[in-house]
């Protein structure tokens, strides 16, 4: 038996804890996942903090960015694109965000908004572009919560939020949050889809289990889980 060390985003975060109870059903063998922002994940793989990791999840640039420089052995394996949606604390009545004029009222009503940080996530980015398009990132400056990841803003939403607080990220980081209510994807002119991929890291002991992960993660077989996890294809 050994551990397989992963490394990845959180929007992979359902998709990949599913498929390592698989693995471990399978093989016997254990593994070991942390999840967090894509440039937060980068950054302690590349690093060297922590175990060695085998396998990376990151964004298709980032991963791309990993083969070049040797860090990521060749060849990128994509899950698929993920969209922004916005979520409410389950139970609650869902606001009207269908359009750049209702988003705008439903941010302006909401007691607090919370999303990735945009230091590190991707998704953190979008919402703050979106704000900025709306025009009222000033005006809503106070009431933004920033959190690691949209897993962990959409789990603080779902047990401190109130019926007027309301959380931007990923779909992928909304759909498997108990607690939470996914109200709809943010209108299309605010979108910018992300395409998350699967390296196995150059020089991994254990490269031949790590790529039987990451196939497991991407193949077709694994489209029916990517697709109600929120993946696009």
């Amino acid at each position: 038996m050994f551990l397989l060390n992963i490394l990845s985003a959180g929007a992979a975060q359902s998709v990949v804890q599913t498929v390592m109870a698989d693995f471990t059903r399978d093989t016997g063998n254990e593994v070991v996942a942390e999840f967090g922002a894509v440039g937060a994940m980068k950054a302690k793989a590349v690093g060297g903090t922590g175990a060695p990791v085998d396998v990376i999840v990151l964004t298709d640039t980032l991963i791309d960015e990993l083969i070049a420089s040797g860090f990521v052995a060749a060849g990128r394996y994509d899950l698929g694109k993920v969209g922004t949606g916005v979520a409410v604390r389950a139970g609650v009545a869902k606001p009207d965000v269908s359009s750049a004029d209702r988003l705008r009222a439903a941010l302006r009503a909401a007691s607090a908004i919370t999303f990735p940080d945009p230091v590190v996530a991707t998704a953190g980015k979008i919402v703050m572009a979106c704000l900025d398009k709306l025009g009222i990132a000033a005006e809503v400056k106070d009431r933004l919560k920033f959190f690691p990841n949209g897993n962990a803003a959409m789990n603080w939403m779902a047990v401190n939020g109130d019926a007027r607080t309301i959380g931007i990220t990923q779909n992928t980081e909304i759909l498997p949050i108990s607690g939470v209510t996914y109200v709809s994807a943010l209108p299309d002119e605010f979108q910018a889809k992300a395409t998350y991929s699967a390296g196995c890291v150059a020089g991994s002991l254990h490269a031949v289990e790590a790529r039987d992960f990451i196939l497991r993660l991407t193949s077709p077989a694994a489209k029916p889980m990517l697709t109600a996890a929120g993946y696009e294809f």
